[in-house]
């Protein structure tokens, strides 16, 4: 039965009631979203948006350059034009296709904006694991390669150097534009240091130098990560700015600091180790020091980041239920049982936020 509405009209008429029905169409959209995903992944890893940011292609043009048959090809990029990835100027065979001035800003790899690298990554490895979801949510176990081997995701991931670099560039492409920004809306001017737990290849220390004159960075990690963080510094001759210190972010001292940020770290870990981290960096901060997190935050009410939760399960995927992503009300009791005292948040991106905890 529909939900029936009474619609009051003017004296001259009768009450009239109209029924609503449901309709299909969000739930078969919702459902086929796994094909709109799979070609936008797709196109992403055949290179096809760096392609088109040198001008627009035929149809034509476009099957040439991947050897595709005509039905398919077209299919394929009328779907990335209905979902706004993809301008069409004319019809059929003689149609030119463009980027939109989202897929050129973000999916040319030619562009500094460019993220590819985390949608190349889902491409060619994480898209098949989710075939296991409702298993993994059933076990609590995770599906990826530990699955069939011994070694954990990050013991696989450290074995071969070219592996990790590419699994750092991906990472790189979901951080990009949340670190920027943080770089631009934080008031680091109230700083003279900062120590970025877990920093990769000195993403985020890079993009603070570059951006805050004053300030001195540490990027802290593995010695195999911190090997290509110290290129990526002297490539980018920061090297007075930024020191590269390798340890174990559970195990040794974090570098002190005025500001201890850590950017999509805490959600790979379980409850206690979240907390032994919150606490470590509350015992390296000084009074009036400041702890930011950078996650795909879930929002408090849990109903609209799509995003983080996705996120949640992802991790659900890589390291079993240990691990999830969680909400800023959920940091803020945890940081406030260790002692920080004050807290805000910044918007980031429409997915990405950081959550500050002032001692």
């Amino acid at each position: 039965m529909g939900r029936e509405r009474l619609l009051i009209w003017p004296r001259t008429h009768r009450w009239e009631a109209r029924m609503t029905k449901p309709t299909l169409d969000h739930i078969m959209n919702v459902a086929s979203g796994y094909g709109v995903s799979r070609v936008l992944l797709a196109a992403t890893g055949a290179g096809l948006f760096g392609r088109l940011a040198q001008g627009g292609m035929t149809l034509s043009e476009i099957r040439a350059a991947y050897n595709l048959r005509e039905r398919p090809a077209m299919d394929m990029l009328d779907l990335l034009v209905s979902v706004q990835l993809l301008n069409r100027t004319g019809d059929g065979p003689s149609a030119v296709y463009s980027n939109t001035d989202e897929t050129e800003t973000y999916l040319d790899p030619a562009k500094p904006g460019y993220i590819g690298g985390i949608l190349e990554l889902w491409d060619k490895r994480n898209y098949r694991y989710w075939d296991t979801i409702f298993e993994a949510a059933q076990t609590g176990e995770a599906q990826n390669e530990s699955k069939t081997k011994e070694t954990g995701f990050f013991e696989t991931l450290y074995a071969k150097p070219a592996r990790l670099e590419a699994f750092m560039a991906a990472m790189n492409g979901s951080s990009l534009h949340a670190f920027a920004e943080l770089a631009r809306a934080f008031p680091f001017e109230n700083y003279q240091s900062v120590t970025d737990i877990g920093g990769a290849d000195a993403l985020l220390s890079r993009l603070l130098a570059r951006a805050r004159d004053h300030l001195t960075c540490a990027s802290f990690d593995l010695p195999k990560v911190n090997a290509i963080a110290q290129r990526r510094v002297v490539e980018d001759n920061l090297e007075h700015r930024i020191t590269c210190v390798s340890g174990d972010f559970f195990q040794d001292h974090f570098p002190p600091a005025d500001v201890v940020t850590m950017g999509m770290i805490l959600h790979d870990w379980d409850l206690e180790q979240k907390h032994h981290l919150i606490r470590k960096a509350y015992e390296t901060l000084q009074p009036g020091g400041a702890f930011i997190v950078i996650e795909a935050l879930i929002d408090d009410a849990r109903r609209e980041n799509t995003y983080g939760l996705f996120m949640s399960l992802t991790m659900l995927m890589e390291f079993g239920d240990r691990a999830f992503d969680f909400s800023a009300a959920e940091f803020e009791s945890w940081a406030r049982e260790i002692g920080f005292k004050r807290f805000e948040t910044f918007s980031l991106t429409g997915i990405t936020r950081a959550v500050v905890a002032y001692k």
